[in-house]
């Protein structure tokens, strides 16, 4: 478990911007992230579960130049009720994000059924000192533009 007090550089640095996001398809939720994400500064997305294909938030240079400043760090994680399954891939994943931390933070959840529970633990110590959470985005299933 990563505490404030682990690295000096966590007491220095403000608590990342975090947005929990949820929607009925995988699809539907990376759209909704790549739409928001800033041309400057570094993303960090967590997804959990496999994509629909085809994902928004596929970034290769070879097919041309990416529009970011920092090309955004997307992270899978299996899919399972963040919340049921104890954290412990949410906790290991955020650890490691932390210990560098971007200058956003998406969280792209599979199911929204455990949502306030989740965001709950996430404001208690040690991640309510390292995270802002904003508010959540409910991913739309319908398609983009």
């Amino acid at each position: 478990m990563i505490v404030a007090s682990d690295t000096g550089a966590a007491a220095l640095r403000p608590p990342v911007p975090t947005w929990l996001v949820t929607g009925p398809r995988a699809g539907a939720r990376e759209a909704a992230i790549a739409a928001l994400l800033p041309k400057e500064g570094a993303s960090v997305i967590i997804l959990e579960g496999l994509s629909d294909g085809g994902s928004a938030l596929s970034f290769d240079p070879t097919d041309g130049p990416v529009p970011y400043d920092t090309v955004p760090q997307v992270l899978r994680i299996a899919p399972g009720c963040l919340h049921c399954s104890g954290n412990l891939i949410l906790r290991v994943t955020l650890n490691r994000v932390l210990r560098r931390p971007p200058a956003r933070l998406y969280i792209s959840l599979a199911s929204a059924e455990h949502l306030e529970q989740l965001r709950s633990w996430l404001s208690e110590a040690p991640y309510g000192a390292l995270l802002e959470l904003q508010d959540d985005i409910a991913a739309s299933s319908q398609p983009v533009d």
